[in-house]
């Protein structure tokens, strides 16, 4: 599992209502009942237990496996690298230990704060092999060389003739990749919660030696429902980065009769974060755009509707931006149907087809592109993917059979193009081949016009940002339902689409917090 998905699914964990402290102590009691089994197996008899903890995390998890451990009748010694624990969690459960106090259990804990006193401490020093060594120094993260007193830790480690048990992923190697480019511990066993580590589960067998799987109560709900976690999916800016470097995008769209939904889509993608947003429109509904807002750079088009006289002039257009949202407010037209499949075919970068896009563009188009978004509704949906049944998006209840069936009859669908699909209704339903994910914000008022083109146009923000396709499209509709329910909450019902647009900024804003 990708650790950006993991620490996404934990914190979406908070929001079913199952807290973080709950999941650190499944997790140190799993640690307890794996390491009891390894040493059991390996010496037949309870033997010290030394854990190397950092700052992070899988410290914390070796602070609550040390009281499961004492209870089975272990000896724990708990060697601290740091005592500027980050982890509020970890923090608690160090607390715990610390308020055992007189103390009636077999347990040390020693701050190992210089060089002298990780090389005298009773692992460096000793000869035993009659020892479990738990390796919670690092979790994820590493990136380059090692701070100085980590690097020796892992050296002693290393070194001893003890058993090595890994926490999640053994410190020093790449969770993501699996490389190691300073040093990392050896274990004999690496022991992780609900999922292998993609890293780990690509590194070489001799690295991470033989790998454990714990079940700490994660239920599947907190992987598929998307939530306040997935912003953790949002790139941070750099400090000295500057007009353009954080998204650029180009919205076609737009035609005599409707202007606000491209203006609507653009204003969104700009409240997502996208630094530069132009608008492709005919001359008329141009006018209207520019005068919507100073924000926008329109480019107009002769005429009154979108052709295939443009396609030079867009295609300039789209050469110089990240990702390009078609459809919003282009009518259904011979010359614009034209347009918008040559458009598709030689447009090369990411895009985002919605609204008339979708009852124009030809599926065969589309359907090798790992790049492209869909955004229907399910009327939209059977249209573009002909289908005659009568399917419906029907979420919404705890029968496991009728939810897993209407789930499967989109994948079936959905599994002819490599793209990502948006099926938008009560609960919004996110598909990208065997992946799916479920968004259950927003309200009934987001039945007004344009909150579609509000969510097109967050969700091109999104990938002009750099996030994947499925990434964009899901925490996409997340924005755009938080958005419309912080309206609700101002306006009721009669809130409008571009109320919803103005709480776009706040509510990223808060989930970044």
């Amino acid at each position: 599992m990708n650790p950006i998905d993991m620490m996404v699914t934990d914190n979406n964990c908070e929001y079913l209502g199952l807290s973080r402290l709950c999941l650190m102590e499944s997790a140190g009691k799993s640690l307890a009942e794996e390491v009891g089994k390894i040493a059991v197996y390996t010496f037949s008899k309870p033997v010290k237990v030394v854990i190397f903890t950092g700052s992070g995390g899988n410290g914390g998890d070796g602070f609550v496996a040390a009281r499961y451990l004492l209870n089975r009748g272990y000896d724990v010694d708990i060697y601290m690298l740091k005592d500027n624990i980050r982890s509020p969690y970890s923090k608690t459960n160090l607390e715990i230990l610390q308020n055992m106090k007189p103390r009636l259990s077999r347990l040390n804990i020693y701050n190992l704060k210089t060089l002298e006193d990780i090389d005298n401490c009773e692992v460096a020093k000793s000869n035993d092999s009659e020892y479990v060594i738990v390796d919670g120094l690092l979790g994820t993260g590493i990136n380059g060389n090692l701070q100085t007193n980590i690097r020796r830790a892992i050296e002693i480690i290393n070194e001893s003739k003890g058993v090595k048990i890994s926490v999640d992923v053994p410190s020093g190697m790449d969770p993501l990749t699996g490389e190691i480019s300073d040093l990392a511990v050896v274990p004999d066993y690496t022991i992780s919660f609900h999922k292998i580590k993609t890293g780990v589960r690509e590194a070489d067998e001799e690295l991470v030696g033989g790998l454990v799987t714990a079940d700490i109560g994660i239920p599947f709900e907190a992987e598929y429902f998307i939530n306040y976690g997935d912003f953790l999916r949002l790139k941070n800016r750099d400090l000295s980065s500057h007009k353009g470097n954080n998204g650029r995008l180009l919205v076609i769209g737009g035609s005599k009769d409707y202007s606000g939904a491209p203006a609507i889509a653009g204003m969104a993608a700009i409240g997502a974060g996208a630094d530069l947003v132009y608008v492709a429109s005919p001359q008329k509904s141009a006018e209207a755009i520019k005068s919507t807002s100073p924000d926008l750079i329109v480019k107009s088009l002769d005429g009154d509707k979108l052709s295939l006289n443009h396609s030079q002039e867009i295609l300039e257009l789209a050469d110089n931006v990240d990702a390009v949202l078609i459809g919003p407010g282009a009518g259904i037209d011979e010359e614009t149907s034209k347009l918008f499949n040559v458009l598709v075919a030689k447009i090369k970068k990411p895009i985002v087809l919605d609204a008339d896009a979708l009852k124009q563009v030809e599926l065969k188009l589309i359907e090798s592109r790992d790049d492209i978004i869909l955004t229907p509704h399910i009327f939209e949906f059977k249209s573009f993917f002909n289908v005659t049944d009568e399917l419906k998006l029907d979420l919404d209840s705890y029968d496991f059979n009728h939810v897993d069936e209407n789930i499967t009859q989109f994948q079936k669908i959905t599994r002819q193009i490599k793209g990502t699909v948006i099926v938008k209704g009560q609960y919004d339903l996110i598909l990208s081949g065997t992946k799916f994910r479920i968004n259950k914000s927003g309200n009934p008022g987001m039945t007004v016009g344009g909150t579609g083109d509000a969510l097109a146009g967050i969700t091109v923000s999104l990938l002009s940002q750099g996030l994947s396709t499925f990434d964009s499209a899901c925490l996409g509709v997340f924005i755009n339902g938080l958005a419309g329910d912080e309206a609700y909450k101002t306006k009721g019902n009669g809130f409008s689409a571009t109320d919803l647009v103005s709480y776009i900024g706040s509510v990223m804003k808060d989930g970044l917090c």
